[in-house]
């Protein structure tokens, strides 16, 4: 039966959807709107999707676009968009691409314009201009989208009920039962913070929380040095906050290019951000000034304080309430559901795709797992011609300045799978562009097997690394190789000349002493 949502008292996402202003307000009105009525359910559904992210709006958009006349449902318990939109991309790319402005401002001497000594950023009108741009592109996820390309949105909490049934059951905790043919688990994960004694007591902010802030706190602390962590640490300590970044190993960013993650942390220390490296936080104690951070480090218990805490470390699965046990899908708490190479789960009429379910939390990948789950339940009848996750390409970014970008393997990697290998690293000193442009601290770094010019991985770090590394990707994934990089004319003046001069150091490793003997004997017959 019809049920009516009623506008709560609170929900889960008031928390991180603050202040209650005009874009706020568009926001909500467009990716839980508050006068929803759940639909009529249709008697049988072709496919049903759990989880309104990425991954669950792809699919969903993508099998009701087909023009098939099929049957979709898409359940959401809190903000259609999911992550990426109130909470990840959107906002932290925002607050990024305005901390970079304060950057070029401080720099700008640099290039001959004098900067002023004291940059005036207005935090609140940072924050405000990021609610505006998340508010004007969530109508790409909004329910009234959605509903107009035929998908019946129900907004509320999800659980599987029978073998081919699911229940959602809205804000007036009414069950409405959902039968399916096939579902799509998409549910993504969430924020976790470590277990620090007295931290909860204290407060603290995560990812899903800092983006409410209008005020900006004078000392930040940021825990953990990944990519999370170091992108928001960089950003507030040029919008003005004294950020302390507070990491367990020797050095951020550890999991990626030692060469890559030193340039990063050499420009975090720089730009006068304290690092506190190799540490183990043993408590946190709020006090009438601030929050008091106790940390151990070389066997001595130090501390600091500061005025807020962001926890920029850890994800868990969102597993817990599905139910998954009453249809046979697997699941680990850590790792989330279990799938297949084909993103199946234990139970073949239930696929997953996004966080849920794979290691590479990102958006794209999110994305390409989607489209994977789509052509395995649409267009390979019997199991024929399914696409694999293990065929993925899959590049990724840290936003820091500059950035690093990263495709393929790393060397030891390759190593574990008994691939010897050669590295070709470009610096951008040597690349014209990068000189004008007072980005020459960065390189481009690729990976081949020995003896062959096939691409195992590359590393770039450069301001807009993440949007050179695209050519890199395209060669790996169509299996061009550097030979055929070094004939592609690249614009000059360009940093991605990296990439070429790269791919012609590659050639010029064959011209060896034989080769030359047999060159000169060439050119003495012509």
């Amino acid at each position: 039966m019809t049920q009516s949502q009623k506008h709560p008292s609170h929900s889960s996402y008031e928390t991180f959807i603050q202040p209650v202003d005009e874009y706020n307000r568009a926001l909500i009105t467009n990716v839980h709107p508050l006068d929803w009525i759940n639909p009529e359910p249709a008697a049988l559904y072709d496919l049903v999707v759990i989880g309104a992210g990425t991954a669950g709006l792809v699919v969903a958009a993508g099998v009701a676009g087909l023009g098939l006349g099929l049957k979709v449902a898409l359940i959401e318990k809190n903000l259609m968009g999911g992550d990426c939109l109130n909470v990840g991309c959107v906002p932290s790319k925002c607050i990024i691409r305005s901390s970079r402005v304060v950057a070029d401002i401080r720099d700008a001497t640099r290039f001959g314009v004098n900067s002023p000594k004291d940059i005036d950023v207005d935090f609140g009108l940072v924050m405000e201009r990021m609610r505006k741009i998340r508010a004007e592109i969530s109508g790409n996820d909004s329910v009234e989208r959605f509903s107009k390309l035929g998908v019946d949105v129900f907004l509320g909490s999800a659980r599987f009920v029978r073998e081919n049934e699911i229940a959602v059951n809205d804000r007036e905790l009414k069950d409405t039962e959902l039968k399916f043919k096939k579902a799509v688990i998409a549910t993504g994960a969430r924020a976790t913070a470590p277990q620090i004694t007295g931290l909860a007591e204290a407060g603290y902010l995560t990812n899903e929380t800092v983006f409410s802030l209008s005020d900006r706190p004078k000392r930040l602390a940021v825990i953990g040095g990944g990519p999370i962590g170091c992108e928001l640490a960089q950003a507030f300590q040029r919008l003005g906050c004294e950020v302390t970044l507070i990491h367990k190993n020797s050095h951020l960013l550890d999991r990626e290019d030692a060469d890559a993650a030193e340039i990063v942390q050499q420009e975090f220390v720089r730009e006068g951000i304290n690092l506190i490296l190799s540490c183990a936080i043993a408590r946190v104690e709020k006090t009438n000034t601030g929050k008091v951070i106790y940390y151990q480090q070389n066997g001595i218990i130090n501390q600091i304080e500061v005025d807020e805490i962001l926890v920029g470390a850890g994800r868990s699965p969102n597993v817990e309430a599905l139910n998954l046990e009453s249809v046979g899908v697997e699941y680990d708490q850590q790792r989330g559901v279990i799938i297949n190479d084909y993103l199946q789960t234990s139970n073949p009429h239930i696929y997953a795709a996004g966080d849920i379910c794979t290691d590479w939390k990102f958006t794209h990948a999110a994305d390409a797992a989607a489209r994977i789950v789509i052509k395995n339940i649409l267009f390979s009848p019997f199991g024929l011609g399914r696409s694999k996750l293990s065929d993925l390409v899959m590049p990724w970014v840290t936003y820091t300045d500059p950035e690093i970008a990263h495709v393929g393997l790393y060397t030891a990697e390759a190593s574990s799978q008994g691939l010897e290998t050669d590295e070709i690293k470009i610096p951008f000193s040597a690349v014209d562009r990068a000189i004008y442009d007072g980005e020459a601290n960065g390189f481009v770094k690729i990976l081949h097997r020995r003896g062959s010019d096939q691409i195992l991985g590359a590393t770039i770090v450069a301001r807009h690394a993440g949007e050179m590394m695209s050519e890199i990707t395209l060669a790996i994934a169509t299996k061009q190789g550097l030979n055929k990089l070094a004939s592609v004319i690249h614009a000059y003046p360009t940093q991605a000349d990296a990439i070429k001069k790269a791919a012609d150091a590659y050639r010029k490793t064959l011209l060896t002493p034989r080769t030359q003997t047999l060159l000169k004997f060439l050119t003495k017959l012509g």
